[in-house]
């Protein structure tokens, strides 16, 4: 695609909207494996990858494109790579090695239904294993999720620069409806993500320092646990960069939480419940590490009950107990193995927490 230097808006679909703005955020190296339903993400990157200069490579495995991944970044350059569920999971010694040694990176997981090799239909079934350190040992990863193709392009900018301010890898968390679905995006511009300087980058030794060493092995004990403590230091840091959007909670009865493709069924389901006199707000989720638990605890005083809607078999919603604190009923509804919740399950669900909850409709 030639980049439109006016920088109009485009029709693209969800994955290669991601991988267009990979190349306009300056990434340098691709290394990853095909997978449904994410492989447009690498057929886009190869077709437009010597325009600008990357080097785009398909892996043996994803367990080899992630320990490229790691080489590729630790030398410095800008480096992403993209699976879905079951590659992910591939991935996970490679990510914690990554997280250990300090070296940013981005990751992408377009999900798909499991558990197992499942189905190539979307899910969020992997938020445990973005948000709860799907690897060994004790590390975060900074994770955005995305609700439109528009934000699948804007997230690899915002993805880029948060890998570089904490040297962390950052995942962004979308799902195969988000990676398929073809929308009107805005390109952010190329070039509009400076690069940061890497003086811990494996470049060459020379005569005016030390050598770099990036490794995640550390045999001592006290060593190990000098490095964790740092680690977690930066992990407190890392929550100053929470994000969520509100939809409608000022007046809201019954509080819907989702993040992602579920998070805009939500909305339609927002409309269908006011036409039955419901009032319902929603909180979405844009990072879901760190988790918006203070947004909301701070909405929850003012409502009566709070709904999670997820394409899981509840996962987030443990996070969403924990932020309401036994203040208020929390209840679930989830589709699993790739299903998708419909506008009318939801305000069928609301209907049924009204009555519980005695809520008067208008």
């Amino acid at each position: 695609m030639e980049e439109n230097s006016k920088n109009a808006p485009m029709f693209m679909q969800g994955n290669e909207a991601l991988a267009e703005a990979a190349l306009r955020a300056g990434m340098q190296a691709y290394f990853g494996y095909p997978i449904t339903p994410q492989s447009e993400v690498m057929e886009y990157l190869s077709a437009q990858a010597k325009k600008h200069n990357a080097v785009v490579l398909q892996a043996e495995s994803e367990l080899a494109a992630i320990n490229m991944v790691y080489g590729a970044a630790g030398a410095g350059a800008r480096v992403m790579t993209s699976s879905s569920s079951p590659g992910i999971s591939l991935m996970q010694e490679g990510i914690s090695y990554m997280a250990s040694a300090e070296i940013p990176c981005l990751i992408v997981n377009v999900q798909r239904g499991g558990p197992g090799l499942g189905t190539i239909q979307p899910s969020q079934a992997d938020y445990f294993q973005a948000t709860k350190g799907g690897g060994h040992g004790d590390y975060r990863l900074l994770v955005l999720a995305p609700s439109s193709v528009q934000e699948m392009a804007d997230l690899v900018f915002d993805g880029f620069k948060l890998a570089d301010k904490y040297r962390n890898p950052v995942m962004i968390l979308a799902d195969g409806a988000l990676g398929q679905m073809m929308e009107k995006v805005t390109m952010p511009p190329a070039g509009s993500l400076p690069y940061t300087e890497k003086p811990w980058a494996t470049v060459g030794k020379p005569t005016t320092r030390e050598r770099n060493i990036l490794t995640s092995l550390h045999i001592v004990p006290e060593k190990m646990e000098e490095i964790n403590l740092r680690l977690q230091d930066k992990y407190r840091r890392m929550r100053q960069e929470v994000r969520s959007e509100q939809i409608g909670v000022d007046e809201a009865e019954i509080l819907l939480v989702a993040f992602g493709l579920s998070a805009r069924i939500c909305q339609k389901a927002i409309e269908l419940a006011k036409e039955k006199g419901i009032n319902v707000g929603l909180l979405r989720p844009i990072t879901l590490f760190p988790f918006p638990t203070e947004a909301i605890a701070k909405i929850v005083p003012n409502v009566e009950a709070v709904l999670t809607v997820e394409m899981n078999a509840g996962q987030m919603v443990e996070d969403v107990r924990l932020a309401v604190n036994g203040k208020k009923p929390v209840y679930f509804k989830g589709r699993m193995g790739g299903m998708i919740p419909t506008p009318d399950d939801i305000v069928l669900e609301i209907e049924t927490i009204a009555e519980k909850n005695r809520i008067t409709q208008v």
